[in-house]
């Protein structure tokens, strides 16, 4: 911190315009809780006036005054004293900190205070530009900005704080404001664009800031940019506040409109005569204003301090900052180095090398603007020359150079110094990995929490807090893109009768995210649209093709078939997107969007209008995953026939050798295939149709109930598409799907609904794998429903189909599926038979996932016939397979059917461990039926482990799951619950 006049190496120096700090010469002070710094605070911003006890309390605690808050100001106060004041129980007090009547006092210099430092560099502005001179004005007012650290008083509870936060905060503004004003007067109206352009954005209805970005606009030759300004600023505050803009920037407006001559800059500093003294060397202190509301990046601006602070022999210290346009490069680096400029002494020089728009700076221009700073008179004509002269005057210095927003290494090159001493910072969208010894850092996105910490700073801290679920929405919404998120924050700021909810919901909506996020001439649509002009037209394309689904990534195969191009090609497109932070690419072969990327890629696609293009990329990618997923099911289950395809792919699919590559494939796919799938029936019957093969081949594979809600979601737009375009085949297929999507669910009635709507879509005659399916579905829910004599004849229609098709691993399945049904018909010696037929198929076939189900229904059965020990021994094996193979869904139902057993063998403690994890496992998936079973049988075991109160609580459970699900089970279990409560067992009137 750099406070006025020369101190003692021990004097004390406080500051408040930031986090409120204290140092002894050079050593920090600990100033302990934030209700103890918030005691200090009001010492030190009242500058030496008493400050009363009663003054204190209110403006630490305000309405919420703890009962002993009088001594509690008297402990920090003590506290603070042997801070400030280590020696005073030793030697004569210095008075520093005094009691005053009924309060207290702080008693220090001005120049300890960096808020009185300020206000003298302030006053001293004033005083220069009263006499004329602009240029001394404008060093004064960066020298009073320098000495902020960031939002002032972060952390600090109470009124008093929130109010001096308000006070100071815009105390700052406007002294920024009055610096661009100043620069201005001197000519450096380029330097100030971008931070104009920042503070407008942050403060949208600031007319004065928009009146100076428009002359800095108009002064660069940017006059249409600079009526823009006037436009937008017009429709604001007609939009918001239903006025039109003020007297000043009216004025601006027609002037410019009318191209007057006054407004370009005068002639800058005059030529001293011949018998003066050359002035000295002013070091150039060109580094725009540190926002004060910076947040987060701790970790980076540490490590970027160190590097830039450091060097190595004669090398010039290089570290480029690169990520996607609006993740806040420019800010951090700023911010980074307004912190190094007491590292810097020789000055701070800075450049927006517009490297992201269509005409970059010209490097000349820019070495002829930093030799000028420098205080060369005459710069040389060509390239090479000034870059020389540029060196040479810096070969003896140190400073800091930051170069914003480069385009590539050859517009960077000429602007590196070229001996050790200076450092450079550059910001660009591409990671400039060509610039020798130049340390990289990627910029990424902040994190939840910092992405709050902004929006609270810009929004306030109240109204976050107050709806913090809609402010993590929000920031949410945003990517946790700064850009976004301070634009979105600055929205909300302007209008405060919106709540946070309000802008959450009109977030909410993807298809107008973009158009949410902009405010004034700053929009997150027109920041990414700069990065997106740079691309060649073949990664312009594959930019827009790899948005065509909504999947969190994309593999190198799924970039391939999007693009229609091999791999090595679409690898070679996919790193140049990269390269261009376009695209990421955190994991080799995978690359993703940032989200607010993708919906801009999706956006372009729209404009183009080119459907058949996106439509064949679809095809292409629907095409390979439907290949591979057949592959992967022909090696997880061998010899079991698919279901007929509605859709014969094309592409061979990837090859998955085995079961273990072939699930890895799925888990690591299984998001791509559902946004997939969510595309493909939105689309053409032609797209429609494998999209409704890939859910049914998922189908087969993956038991997974939390998919329900995602899949049937895509299969309810799917039935709308289908019925449009006719397709019975397809709607037959759906379903079907939805159907055993329902059964999954517990929701039996629906199921039979749907299941039954799928075969009165088929002909009666047919054949078919897909016509067995059906029914065999159909059966499995009324037998769930109780309803046995139902089921078999669907039963046994589809085995005779599954024997006439030849298809064993079906015909297995269904074998032990009758089984069930014989089983409620007391037709037990026919289904225990069935059953061991069916595994004794399924051994024989090798086939893993069959065995399983088969080995499953054959302990279902044995302990429905009374044969319980062998039909724990059977579960058991049938749970070890589920769980090699990661059937979460099957492992729960074999542990409940397992502990069932277990009761009925008196194994009460083993059951009880069997139930409860059976339960854990329903109730992370979500599968009610498989809760009501687990709770049925912990309640039993805990009943006879003398756990009465807990075995009834699990039996009530159990109950409530049968009733909701309409299924047998519940009786039995009523009656259990109506005995442990001594009362007649429950029996329903008759019908």
């Amino acid at each position: 911190m750099e406070l006025q006049g020369t101190a003692p190496a021990d004097a004390l120096r406080f500051q408040v315009l930031g986090p409120v700090q204290a140092w002894r010469g050079d050593e920090p002070l600990a100033l302990g809780s934030p209700q103890q710094q918030a005691v200090l605070a009001a010492l030190l911003l009242n500058r030496g006036r008493p400050v009363t006890t009663d003054d204190l309390v209110d403006g630490i605690w305000g309405d919420r005054t703890p009962p002993q808050a009088v001594a509690a100001l008297r402990t920090y106060i003590s506290r603070l004293r042997s801070v400030i004041e280590p020696n005073r129980a030793v030697r004569k007090p210095a008075e520093i900190l005094v009691s005053v009547s009924d309060g207290y006092a702080l008693r220090i210099p001005d120049g300890s205070l960096d808020l009185a430092a300020f206000e003298s560099r302030v006053a001293r502005a004033a005083d220069a530009r009263a006499d004329g001179d602009f240029r001394t004005s404008h060093e004064s007012l960066l020298a009073a900005l320098a000495l902020w650290r960031g939002r002032p008083l972060p952390g600090i509870p109470g009124p008093y704080a929130e109010t001096q936060r308000t006070r100071l905060s815009e105390r700052q503004l406007t002294v920024a404001e009055e610096r661009c004003a100043t620069a201005l007067e001197v000519g450096l109206h380029a330097e100030v664009v971008s931070e104009l352009s920042a503070l407008a954005a942050a403060h949208p209805l600031r007319e004065r800031l928009r009146e100076l970005l428009m002359l800095a606009l108009y002064r660069c030759g940017r006059q249409a940019e600079s009526l823009g300004v006037y436009a937008d600023t017009r429709k604001l505050l007609i939009d918001e506040l239903g006025v039109e803009p003020g007297s000043g920037l009216a004025a601006m407006h027609a002037r410019i409109l009318a191209g007057d001559p006054a407004l370009m800059p005068a002639v800058a500093a005059a030529v001293p005569l011949a018998d003066e003294e050359p002035s000295a060397f002013v070091p150039p202190a060109q580094l725009p204003a540190d926002v004060s509301d910076f947040s987060g990046r701790s970790k980076i601006v540490s490590e970027l301090r160190d590097v830039l602070r450091g060097g190595s022999g004669q090398a010039v210290v290089v570290t480029s900052l690169a990520g996607i346009g609006g993740v806040g490069k420019t800010t951090l680096a700023v911010h980074v180095a307004h912190r190094l400029r007491p590292d810097f002494p020789d000055g701070q020089l800075y450049v927006d090398l517009r490297g992201a728009g269509a005409t970059p700076a010209d490097p000349a221009v820019v070495l002829g603007d930093f030799l000028h700073a420098l205080g060369a008179t005459d710069a040389p004509d060509s390239l090479d020359q000034r870059s020389a002269l540029y060196r040479s005057l810096l070969a003896d210095k140190r400073m800091l150079i930051l170069l914003d927003n480069a385009r590539d290494a050859r517009q960077l090159t000429p602007l590196i110094p070229g001996v050790s001493g200076n450092a450079v910072m550059v910001t660009s969208r591409s990671r400039l990995a060509e610039i020798p010894g130049a340390h990289l850092v990627d910029i990424e996105e902040l994190s939840p929490d910092e992405a709050l910490a902004l929006f609270s700073a810009i929004v306030g801290h109240d109204r976050v807090a107050a709806e913090p679920a809609a402010a993590l929405a929000v920031v949410t919404a945003c990517g946790f893109l700064p850009l976004a998120v301070r634009i979105a924050a600055a929205r909300l700021a302007s209008r405060p009768r919106w709540s946070v909810s309000d802008l959450a919901r009109r977030l909410a909506d993807q298809r107008n995210r973009l158009q949410e996020l902009q405010l004034g001439n700053l929009a997150v649509e027109t920041t990414i649209g700069l990065g997106y002009a740079q691309l060649q037209p073949d990664e312009a394309r594959a930019f827009r093709l790899l948005s065509v689904v909504d999947s969190p990534d994309l593999p190198l195969p799924a970039v391939a078939a999007l693009l229609g191009t091999d791999e090595q090609t679409a690898e070679d497109l996919a790193e140049a997107l990269v390269e261009a932070n376009m695209l990421e690419c955190f994991t080799p072969g995978r690359y993703r969007y940032h989200d607010l990327l993708r919906l801009f890629a999706q956006r372009q696609n729209e404009k183009l209008g080119d459907t058949g293009t996106q439509q064949d990329a679809l095809s292409r990618l629907l095409d390979l995953l439907l290949a591979s997923l057949q592959n992967a099911a022909r090696v997880i289950e061998p010899e079991d026939v698919l279901t007929e395809l509605l859709h014969t792919p094309v592409a061979p699919g990837l090859s998955l050798t085995d079961s273990a590559s072939a699930w890895e494939w799925l888990r690591t796919e299984l998001s791509l295939v559902l946004s997939a799938v969510e595309r493909a029936v939105r689309e053409p019957v032609e797209l429609l149709r494998p999209g409704v093969d890939l859910v049914l081949v998922l189908r087969a594979l993956v038991e997974d109930p939390t998919l329900g809600r995602r899949i049937g979601e895509a299969l309810r737009t799917a039935a709308a598409n289908a019925q449009q375009y006719e397709d019975t085949d397809a709607l037959a297929r759906i379903h079907y799907a939805l159907g055993h999507l329902q059964q999954m669910a517990g929701e039996l009635a629906e199921a039979e609904s749907s299941l039954r709507q799928s075969l009165a879509l088929q002909d009666p005659l047919d054949c078919t794998h897909f016509r067995a399916s059906v029914a065999n579905e159909l059966a499995v829910v009324l037998i769930l429903a109780g309803r046995p004599a139902e089921a078999l004849p669907f039963y046994q229609q589809a085995h005779e189909i599954s024997r006439s098709l030849g298809a064993a691993i079906g015909e297995a399945r269904l074998l032990a599926n009758m089984a069930r049904a014989y089983v409620g018909l007391d037709r037990h010696e026919e289904a225990v038979d069935s059953a061991r037929a069916a595994v004794a198929t399924a051994r024989t076939s090798g086939n893993t996932p069959c065995l399983g189900d088969t080995l499953y229904q054959l302990g279902v059965v044995l302990r429905a016939t009374g044969s319980t020990a062998e039909a724990a021994e059977v579960l058991r094996e049938a749970h070890q397979l589920f769980q090699s193979q990661q059937y979460r869904f099957w492992e729960g139902y074999s542990l409940a059917r397992l502990a069932a057993c277990l009761v009925d063998e008196a194994q009460y403690s083993e059951a009880a461990a069997a139930a409860g994890e059976s339960l854990s496992i329903a109730q992370e998936i979500d599968a009610a039926y498989c809760q009501g079973l687990a709770n049925a049988a912990l309640g039993e075991a805990l009943l006879e482990l003398g756990q009465p109160a807990r075995g009834l609580a699990c039996l009530q459970e159990a109950h409530s799951v049968f009733s909701r699900l309409g299924v047998p089970e519940a009786q039995p279990v009523r009656d259990l619950i109506a005995v442990q409560e001594h009362t007649e067992p429950f029996s329903p009137p008759a019908p």
